[in-house]
């Protein structure tokens, strides 16, 4: 089975509408995925009738950022029910802090590094309705204050840049609760990313399962590594490409190594259930 269980639409920084992901998704042959946009899980009705009568088995997710020792940490919902009036209220809230982030932004980009951040920030607004900081860094390429999307982040969007602002995401046990009771799996996004320790990462990994988690997502890079922390865990692997953009040619939805014989994957659970 070919599966994808981390994409983006435009309901949050994707750049293909929820139905034209769902065709992309078609064309790649995928015949599982998941739609997890950031903090919204406002393309999944249209996704989901997209995909209505199509060989391509579609479940509600979410992406939702939050915070374990003052580190961010993306935790994904597979399999959500969306009308869940808890997270959806918490979607609202997380919404709310990201209009504020990107006006905050905006400001910093002013007085710091002397662009029309004001501007910048209006802008992303008025065109996103879940503002994120890709959107604020494709704005600045856009407008040749950048070279590309990584040139943003690491001169004017991230630590130790003009335009960044720390995080203040709900902690993760806020987060891991709200899952729960949508009747999700909670997913650990791209561990390798994070920079932590590999004390810290059992750490996590390990509160993250006592507290209900069901899987890492693994990392064709560091695949062997991810199936290992995951078995240490008691936890499942899930296979997601976190897709934004077609043109990412290196990321294309359903992109990975088959798993190693006898690892627990998240897909499998999910498709038995």
């Amino acid at each position: 089975m070919i599966v994808d269980l981390h994409t983006h639409s435009t309901a949050s920084d994707g750049v293909l509408t929820p139905a034209e992901l769902v065709a992309q998704a078609l064309a790649a042959g995928v015949e599982l995925m998941a739609l997890t946009d950031h903090d919204t899980m406002a393309g999944c009705e249209s996704a989901a009738a997209a995909a209505r009568d199509t060989p391509l088995e579609l479940l509600a997710g979410i992406e939702l950022s939050t915070l374990w020792r003052g580190r961010t940490i993306h935790i994904l919902g597979i399999g959500i029910d969306p009308g869940a009036s808890a997270l959806r209220a918490h979607c609202q809230a997380l919404c709310a802090q990201r209009i504020a982030r990107t006006e905050a932004i905006g400001e910093r980009l002013t007085r710091r590094a002397r662009l029309p951040g004001r501007e910048l920030a209006r802008t992303v607004l008025e065109e996103n309705p879940l503002p994120t900081r890709a959107h604020l860094a494709r704005a600045l390429v856009a407008q040749g204050h950048a070279r590309s999307i990584s040139d943003a982040f690491a001169r004017l969007l991230g630590p130790g840049s003009a335009g960044h602002i720390a995080d203040d995401w709900p902690a993760i046990e806020t987060t891991m609760a709200l899952l729960r009771d949508a009747g999700g799996n909670a997913v650990i996004a791209h561990p390798s990313r994070y920079r932590l320790s590999a004390g810290a990462l059992r750490s996590l990994l390990g509160e993250f399962a006592k507290a209900g988690g069901a899987a890492i997502e693994s990392d064709n890079s560091d695949a062997e590594r991810c199936a290992r922390l995951a078995g240490d865990a008691g936890l499942a692997l899930s296979l997601g490409s976190d897709f934004h953009d077609p043109q990412i040619k290196w990321n294309r939805l359903g992109r990975f190594d088959k798993l190693a014989p006898g690892t627990r994957s998240l897909a499998r659970q999910i498709a038995r259930c």
